[in-house]
């Protein structure tokens, strides 16, 4: 190896050994920032269309958001003040004219508050008034799909709901399904002052349904549960007709 090259190579590892410039925690925060600044604004400016259409969509999402709440309040009080209205009119047994409303008297039917408003709590409430319009006026099949649809907010309207459902049935002669409903309903809420009453119109069902077993065993259960009730005096009697 000649001199010069010997001199370059004691050069060069000279000045790989030499101690490099210690950089400062400053700098490499400020380093660390602008690296990035950079790789957000480059990022940006690749994807600024999409940003932008994706910032829009959030915004238009929030407003639609605010609109419909306020459109739903709106509407949550329309439907309670048009059930207000009309219950006069279902109140004094005047059915039909509560399921159609009166236009002249601008009145709106419950027929109409259950097709507008029926997924909010008003609207719900009119869909029980209205089940229980259809069944006093003999339409079974229209009261039948209402109470089945009616949701409701508390034991007692669940009960109310499951005995609407068993006296549809037993006036269309399913005894069977109507019996097992009034059993649910006496069964859902046993404090209800109709309980006997629905333990007693499952048993008469599951009489007439041919399950005498079964009908026995509900008065027996009414004699005992609700002894001071008139459906427990009246049981003995159901049950000597049963066993014949």
């Amino acid at each position: 190896m000649g001199k010069r090259a010997y001199v370059n190579s004691i050069g060069a590892v000279s000045l790989m050994l030499s101690p490099k410039k210690k950089i400062s925690k400053r700098e490499l925060k400020e380093d660390a920032l602008i690296t990035s600044y950079v790789m957000f604004t480059s990022f940006y400016e690749r994807n600024k269309k999409n940003i932008s259409i994706a910032v829009t969509v959030v915004v238009v999402l929030i407003i639609a958001s605010i609109v419909f709440l306020k459109n739903r309040a709106d509407n949550g009080e329309r439907a309670a003040v048009q059930l207000g209205e009309v219950f006069s009119l279902y109140d004094n047994g005047q059915y039909q004219q509560a399921i159609d409303g009166a236009p002249e008297r601008n009145i709106t039917g419950l027929k109409s508050i259950v097709e507008n408003y029926g997924g909010l709590r008003a609207g719900n409430f009119a869909r029980f008034y209205l089940a229980n319009a259809y069944y006093h006026l003999g339409k079974y099949d229209l009261a039948l799909e209402q109470f089945e649809d009616f949701s409701p907010a508390d034991d007692l309207l669940a009960v109310s709901r499951l005995a609407g459902i068993g006296s549809c049935y037993e006036a269309m002669g399913n005894y069977k399904e109507a019996a097992e409903n009034f059993e649910k309903a006496a069964a859902k809420y046993p404090q209800d002052a109709n309980a006997a009453e629905n333990m007693s119109s499952a048993a008469r069902n599951y009489g007439k349904a041919g399950d005498k077993e079964a009908a026995i065993n509900l008065y027996k259960k009414i004699k005992k549960n609700y002894p001071t009730s008139t459906f427990a005096r009246d049981a003995d009697r159901f049950i000597a007709g049963l066993a014949v």
